[in-house]
């Protein structure tokens, strides 16, 4: 079993930069792929970032492609997602998930994070 906790969310004016975390438990960290989704009011969650188990490789929604950075941390179980240039658009509710070969559909993982709250402001 694992257990995903995002932190790191806050509220940010628009153009400005925000890393969120999150931080796995157990021992098989490694063995997973891990992606970002989000979910804005009334809207259906979407795919962000997602990347493989060593971190060899990372793939992006054209949304947020150019912007935002997925990375990961082995070692501290730890996958972070850094956005840069944030919009009002990507105002949402920021979920961490773990699967195996996960690549951007939701069905793909398994575990979830509760969330951790981005607001950009205008």
């Amino acid at each position: 079993q694992v257990q995903l906790v995002e932190s790191g969310g806050g509220l940010v004016q628009a153009g400005d930069s925000l890393r969120v975390s999150c931080a796995a438990s157990g021992h098989t960290f490694s063995s997973y792929d891990m992606g970002w989704f989000r979910q804005a009011p009334g809207k259906e969650r979407e795919f962000v970032a997602a990347i493989s188990r060593n971190g060899g490789a990372t793939l992006y929604s054209d949304s947020v492609k150019g912007r935002f950075t997925i990375s990961r941390d082995n070692a501290e179980n730890t996958v972070y997602l850094q956005m840069a240039s944030l919009k009002p658009g990507d105002t949402a509710v920021y979920y961490c998930a773990a699967g195996r070969d996960a690549l951007l559909e939701e069905y793909e993982y398994t575990y979830w994070g509760q969330g951790t709250q981005v607001t950009v402001s205008s």
